[in-house]
Formats: C-alpha cells, sequence, structure tokens
C-alpha cells in the first residue's frame, strides 16, 4: 500500500510550489493540487522532477484520498473568493478533525468568518501569514499562524519545520492567537514593511537627489549600512539592486517606471489603524506615496507648471549621509511602534493574548523586514511584557536621543531642497505628538463645542465630567450627546 501524504497543498505559484520543495527537504510527504491540472504534471517534471515524496494529482478527490488521518490540507491561492470556493469543494471531502490551513494573504476578518463556520462542520481551520517571498518558502518563511487553537499540535511540526530559524534554532513560527490573529499580525507585518520600503527609498532620493551621489556610490553606501544597526533584508537587497547594470551600461534601476504597485495588505492596516483610533501615520503615509506615484502623468503635467527649490544639499557628505542613516533608522523605530501599538490595540478589540516579543522573534528571519533591530524589540518585552510603547523602554530612548538632531536636521534640509520624505516627515511629527504632554487639541475640543455643541472636559475637573459653553450667546444651552467613535 502506497504510503499516505502527511499534508496536501493546493496552489502551485510560486510561493506553493516552494513550499512543497521545503516540505520535501524536512522529510514531509505532499500531495499536490492546482486548479490548472496541467501544472501540476508541469511541476512534478521540473522543479519536483526526482522526487518521490511529492505525490500529483488531478482532482480534489485524488488529493484527500492520498492524505493520513487526520488530513491536512494547505491552500496557497488568491485571497477572497477564491478561498471560500475552495474551501465548500473540500468540505464534503473531509471528515470531523481534518485541518484546512490558509498560507494566502487573506483578510483577518474572513479568517474569523472562517474559523467560525468551520468549527460548526467540526473542521479545524488555520489562517497564518507566511513571509519571506519566493526564497522564504524555499529555504524558510517566517510563518505566523492563527485560528482555531484545536489545529496547532496537529500542524506544528509541520510549519516549524519549514520555517526560518534564529541563531539558537528557534523556529519563526509559533502560534500567534484565536481566530484572524495570525493573519492580523501579518498584515501589521506587511504594513511595517510598506514603512520600510518607502523610508528606504526617501534614503535613496536624500542621497541621490540632494547629495548627488551615483549609484555605485549608493551601492557603498547601503553596504556600510547593512553592517550596523539597518542591517536588514531590505537594506541588503537595496544594495543589491544598486549595483545591476541594464544592456547599455547604465543602472536598471533608473529604466524602471516610479509607479508603485500594492496588493491591499497595506491598505488594511491603515483601515484597521482607523478603526481602532490608533495613530498608524507612517504606515498610512507609505501607502499614500504609492497612490501618489500611480498619478505619474499628473505628476509629469505639474512638474511642468508647479517649479521648487534647487534640490541639491550642501555640507559635507560623509556627515550628511551619517545624519540620513540615523533619520532613517529613528523613522524605522517609529514604525515598529506604530505596529505595536496597532496589534495591542487590535488584541485588547478581539481578546487575543498576543506574545509581542514571541512575534519579533518570529519576524527575526524569513521575513521581509527580518532585521537585527527585532532582535531588540524581543528585549525589550523581555524587560517588560506590558511595555506601553517602544518609544519608552530604556534603549530605544537611547538610539532616539542620539538620532533626534540628524533626523530634525535630514528633514529640515528635504523641507528646503523640495524632496518629498513623507514617511520620515510623519515619523517625526508623530514622536513630537507622543512626547508632548499637551496638546493643541484643547483648541480643537472648544472648536467642536463652538461650531456642533460637541462638549468637552476641564482640566480642573474630573475626567468624564462634560461641559458645554455657549459661546455666541444665542443659540441656547442645548448640547449634542458626548460619545466616541
Amino acid at each position: 500500500m502506497a504510503k499516505k501524504a502527511d499534508i496536501g497543498l493546493i496552489g502551485l505559484a510560486v510561493m506553493g510550489q516552494n513550499l512543497v520543495l521545503n516540505m520535501n527537504d524536512h522529510g514531509y510527504t505532499v500531495a499536490v493540487f492546482n486548479r490548472t491540472v496541467s501544472k501540476v504534471d508541469d511541476f512534478l517534471n521540473d522543479a519536483a522532477k526526482g522526487r518521490t515524496t511529492i505525490i500529483g494529482t488531478h482532482s480534489m478527490e485524488e488529493l484527500v484520498a492520498t492524505l493520513a488521518k487526520p488530513r491536512k490540507v494547505m491552500l496557497m491561492v488568491k485571497a477572497g473568493e477564491v478561498v471560500d470556493q475552495f474551501i465548500q469543494q473540500l468540505l464534503p471531502l473531509l471528515d470531523k478533525g481534518d485541518v484546512i490551513i490558509d498560507g494566502g494573504n487573506s483578510h483577518y476578518p474572513d479568517t474569523t468568518r472562517r474559523t467560525a463556520e468551520l468549527r460548526e462542520k467540526g473542521i479545524l481551520y488555520i489562517g497564518t501569514g507566511v513571509s519571506g517571498g519566493e526564497e522564504g518558502a524555499r529555504r524558510g518563511p517566517s510563518i505566523m499562524p492563527g485560528g482555531n487553537v484545536a489545529a496547532w499540535p496537529l500542524v506544528k511540526p509541520i510549519l516549524q519545520a519549514i520555517s526560518a530559524k534564529v541563531d539558537d534554532g528557534n523556529p519563526c513560527c509559533d502560534w500567534v492567537g484565536e481566530d484572524g490573529a495570525g493573519h492580523y499580525v501579518k498584515m501589521v507585518h506587511n504594513g511595517i514593511e510598506y514603512g520600510d520600503m518607502q523610508m528606504i527609498c526617501e534614503a535613496y532620493d536624500l542621497l541621490r537627489l540632494g547629495l548627488g551621489l551615483d549609484h555605485e556610490q549608493l551601492y557603498e553606501v547601503f553596504d556600510e549600512w547593512n553592517k550596523g544597526e539597518l542591517d536588514s533584508y531590505l537594506i541588503e537587497i537595496t544594495r543589491d539592486i544598486m549595483a545591476v547594470k541594464d544592456d547599455d551600461g547604465q543602472p536598471l534601476v533608473t529604466k524602471i517606471l516610479d509607479r508603485a504597485g500594492q496588493k491591499g495588505t497595506g491598505k488594511w492596516t491603515g483601515i484597521s489603524s482607523l478603526e481602532l483610533g490608533v495613530p498608524v501615520t507612517l504606515i498610512v503615509e507609505a501607502v499614500y506615496a504609492r497612490c501618489l506615484s500611480a498619478l505619474k502623468h499628473e505628476r509629469v503635467r505639474a512638474s511642468k507648471v508647479i517649479k521648487g527649490p534647487d534640490q541639491s544639499i550642501d555640507g559635507e557628505k560623509k556627515v550628511l549621509i551619517e545624519e540620513v542613516r540615523k533619520a532613517l533608522l529613528a523613522s524605522k523605530i517609529v514604525s515598529y511602534a506604530q505596529g505595536y501599538m496597532l496589534m495591542r490595540e487590535a488584541a485588547k478589540e478581539n481578546g487575543w493574548k498576543l506574545n509581542y516579543g514571541g512575534i519579533a522573534l518570529m519576524w527575526r528571519g524569513g521575513c521581509i523586514i527580518r532585521s537585527v533591530f527585532l532582535g531588540k524589540i524581543k528585549d525589550a518585552f523581555d524587560r517588560n511584557a506590558n511595555l506601553d510603547n517602544l518609544l519608552v523602554d530604556p534603549y530605544f530612548t537611547d538610539v532616539m536621543d542620539e538620532c533626534q538632531e540628524a533626523w530634525r536636521n535630514t528633514i529640515a534640509r528635504a523641507v528646503k531642497a523640495g524632496i518629498p520624505t513623507p514617511a520620515m516627515s510623519s515619523a517625526l511629527a508623530f514622536f513630537d505628538g507622543y512626547r508632548s504632554a499637551k496638546l493643541p487639541a484643547n483648541l480643537l475640543q472648544a472648536q467642536r463645542d463652538y461650531f456642533g455643541a460637541h462638549t468637552y472636559e476641564r482640566i480642573d475637573k474630573p475626567e468624564g465630567e462634560f461641559f458645554h459653553t455657549n459661546w455666541t450667546g444665542t443659540g441656547g444651552n442645548v448640547a449634542s450627546s458626548t460619545y466616541q467613535v
């Protein structure tokens, strides 16, 4: 009798294929299926050729029949309606206690809904974020599972085996939380990724336009930055991009159209931040920067009629480069601080018990935002599991003190030169707001009460006691009800 497969995987695009090969490398027998069935044979005759522990199947029924019980099926398909379609096709073929794993970038409310619906049918559901791109999927991604906790012991050995490992051998995969928690954490990861990429692009613009560095010099700068506090996957690949030449010998990156795409996770992060009332300003600015880049034709037309200052920045290049580095580092700290604020509020809202140090550990390897920096975040939460904000951790407070002057200088130079730095500028604005014991929201509340009788609290009265002033002397003293969205 043929050996049963340990797990089935549906969806043989880049991520799916590489996860299958990764599972095969770790000794697991994997059955595969794809809606376009010819891709199964193409995979078996190409990347999977000669791998006897990969079983090709040509129908959902055949896939399920090859699986050992309790069956485990992983979906690596497009998020949204396609996931629901495959779940509906699988349900008649599965038994109670079987497991469905969604490894795509599903929106976390969908995962919460699916977990509940399948629980009622006796099927265990996991929604897991998988980060690391093609190379991560092949060699070891960061994996962030959530959903029905009863499913975790059944899939834990496989997912932890194929995940990335940090220096001490710990897997970059652990249980995140109930329902949509895993996909929520992956969504925030992607939002932080948006911010990191945008800030690096802003640093690139400052060095290229402001300081006039050529791409060979830029390679050297990013290479140097990758040896210190900014050591990370995104700095590493930015360095490598600087070295790639087109056929005519010119840097390839200069030939790429400056119009960025996006697939939605950054936008979802921004929407969630608004729903929860958490000021994730840097990530939202990074999303809007992509939206602005999409207005390419308008920008070209505008550039011909709207003039700005000379974009060159004068000064000692070595000093200026170091100040840009510090501005990038300080902004990066704000980005992660905001991301963790958002996860904390979402955990309160949804009843999740998130391990914030553990999340940093999961992001240390395999994923797109992996960096040395994340070890410092884990240390911060090891020191204080109930930390309000990374900015008040002693280590990060010291780094911000060290970077603050250079950060301000860099933003001031960018503004004077007309070089847009939306992410780094918004990070600085947030930092100044967060460290302010008093903000001008007292005037804002007075304005709201003046035109809408929305009431206000007083600093000389207990919190929660609301007042209204008849500012104009007309219209009476009736106030609207007080509430917070």
